[in-house]
């Protein structure tokens, strides 16, 4: 059972989430819930909690907060990673997610398919530097870090 089965974002030091990130949050919680592999592994010789864990994500003094405790409650491990390796994915991800959302309405299917495919794959650059940002600290498949990403985004304010 080495997974998330509860998910809260802590948004009270954020400006408040427009209707849009609200939704991405409902669906990237929803999905991760229903499918994904978070593993705290061992160290020192000694086994790595064991879950299913909660987990709280949020941002604090500028840095991404991952807060794991155990169903019941009771925390099991707490991670702190620097929002800098995340800043120029996070930004290139926003603009494309906007050439994507100003396409739909008016460019032909050909072209809103090519400006998604570069989105997915900005998606996937974001999920790989979770992954490699949690290394160490927890093992995570490329599904799981692809929608812990987009919680990530949905906590970064755009503009």
């Amino acid at each position: 059972m080495s997974r998330i089965i509860q998910i809260e974002i802590d948004d009270s030091h954020a400006p408040p989430a427009t209707p849009e990130m609200e939704q991405e949050r409902r669906i990237a919680i929803f999905d991760l819930i229903e499918d994904n592999s978070f593993v705290i592994p061992g160290r020192d010789g000694q086994a790595g909690p064991q879950g299913p864990f909660r987990l709280v994500l949020c941002i604090r003094e500028r840095r991404l907060v991952f807060d794991l405790s155990a169903p019941q409650g009771g925390r099991l491990a707490e991670f702190h990673l620097s929002m800098g390796p995340f800043r120029q994915v996070t930004k290139d991800y926003f603009q494309i997610c906007q050439s994507y959302f100003d396409a739909v309405k008016r460019l032909p299917p050909a072209q809103i398919e090519a400006i998604d495919m570069a989105r997915r794959g900005i998606h996937n650059e974001g999920a790989r530097t979770l992954q490699e940002r949690l290394e160490g600290k927890a093992d995570l498949d490329i599904d799981t870090a692809r929608r812990l990403f987009t919680l990530i985004c949905t906590l970064i304010p755009q503009g």
